[in-house]
């Protein structure tokens, strides 16, 4: 398009949009608003989105309101106790790593462009009881991991997850009462021994995904007092009683025991949070914040895009999203069976995340999207500068 024409265009448009204006909010014969009667004007004009700047990858690129990249990923790895990895049969492409598997798997990582990774361990039954000793334990599975990463990759930033549903023999986020009852301030207890067991161990972020009452200031204090004030909090601030965490739990094996003579609750509902309420989440945010939580993040991600949002407007903290195992799982198997385009349809959901307002995303397909995003960049002109981000 040519400089006159351009301007003709622009003349013609400003024209448009002061008479469709100067009828205010009167309605035509049809109904149609001002508004309405801009979109179709503006249609018909056309407009510089048209034009042939928009054909470049690279103009693109310049125009995107929402980018993607690895340094928004955490990755989330499966860790056990045993000289083999054993791959997760409804989590292709995962596995619960050994030793020697994890170190493996976070140095393709940090290859990657991956500077974050949180672990979640899978104990033995033989280490699970109702008190849940085994979650401080400084010889413990996470500590030991958590050290032999540190002592090779100092700068790694290591996410811990603090919850008691791994070493919990019934299965349970929280101390269980003999009645049934999850006890809040008795769990409270146990996290924070918890937490701190992992700051000394290195841990750089204390997540705690429990969704006790009070825990973060609980957290807070404890670390404060121990000398590792400068250890952050991620705090797991809207967590959903969620359809979407089987893999996960199958992963783990952390699932509530389902017992019919048993007073145990077989599901979380009576800490996790209602997949209708949205309102409630603000409010776990404003107490998150004011307990000192760091970081707040909306788990599971897809299906709570709104409460990403809402989180994102009512507070200035970063917010952090989990890819969960589910969400995860449906797009492998889809595109496993030659349904979806796996690259496309993923980076379309992460982008969708990020768009919707976190900065932080926890996903298993961390490793994948990265190289993914590392490819285009290197295919576009000038693809060294967009690599940069």
């Amino acid at each position: 398009m040519t400089h006159a024409e351009e301007g003709r265009r622009s003349s013609v448009l400003v024209t448009v949009i002061v008479l469709v204006f100067s009828f205010g909010s009167v309605r035509d014969d049809n109904g149609l608003t001002h508004f309405t009667l801009l979109r179709l004007c503006l249609a018909c004009v056309g407009t510089p989105d048209d034009s042939a700047g928009g054909q470049s990858p690279v103009v693109r690129a310049a125009h995107s309101e929402t980018w993607l990249a690895a340094r928004h990923f955490v990755l989330p790895l499966f860790i056990h106790d045993k000289p083999d990895d054993e791959p997760i049969a409804s989590l292709p492409g995962c596995s619960r790593l050994s030793f020697a598997g994890l170190l493996k798997e976070v140095e393709g990582a940090i290859e990657d462009g991956i500077g974050m990774i949180e672990v979640f361990p899978a104990v033995p039954d033989s280490d699970k009881t109702v008190e849940c000793e085994e979650a401080f334990n400084d010889a413990g599975i996470v500590p030991r991991a958590i050290r032999l990463l540190k002592e090779k990759w100092p700068t790694l930033v290591i996410v811990t997850d603090v919850a008691l549903d791994p070493y919990n023999s019934l299965g349970h986020d929280g101390i269980v009462t003999p009645a049934g009852v999850i006890d809040n301030d008795s769990t409270l207890e146990v996290l924070a021994k918890q937490a701190v067991c992992h700051a000394q161990a290195g841990a750089d972020i204390i997540a705690p995904s429990d969704m006790m009452d009070g825990r973060v200031r609980v957290i807070r204090t404890a670390l404060d007092a121990a000398g590792f004030s400068h250890v952050s909090i991620l705090s797991y601030t809207a967590k959903y009683a969620s359809g979407f965490y089987g893999p996960f739990r199958e992963a783990l094996d952390s699932a509530p025991k389902v017992d019919a003579a048993s007073t145990v609750p077989t599901h979380k509902k009576s800490y996790q949070m209602d997949p209708g309420n949205k309102r409630e989440a603000l409010r776990e945010a404003a107490l998150d914040e004011a307990e000192g939580a760091d970081i707040m993040m909306v788990k599971p991600a897809g299906p709570y895009l709104d409460v990403i949002a809402a989180l994102r407007s009512a507070s200035t903290l970063p917010i952090a999203a989990y890819h969960v195992s589910g969400e995860y799982a449906m797009l492998k198997a889809a595109c496993l069976n030659g349904w979806l385009d796996e690259r496309k349809v993923v980076l379309e959901t992460l982008v969708g995340i990020r768009r919707a307002g976190a900065d932080i995303i926890f996903t298993y397909y961390a490793r994948q999207a990265s190289r993914w995003l590392a490819e285009d960049a290197a295919a576009m002109v000038g693809g060294r500068q967009f690599s940069d981000h």
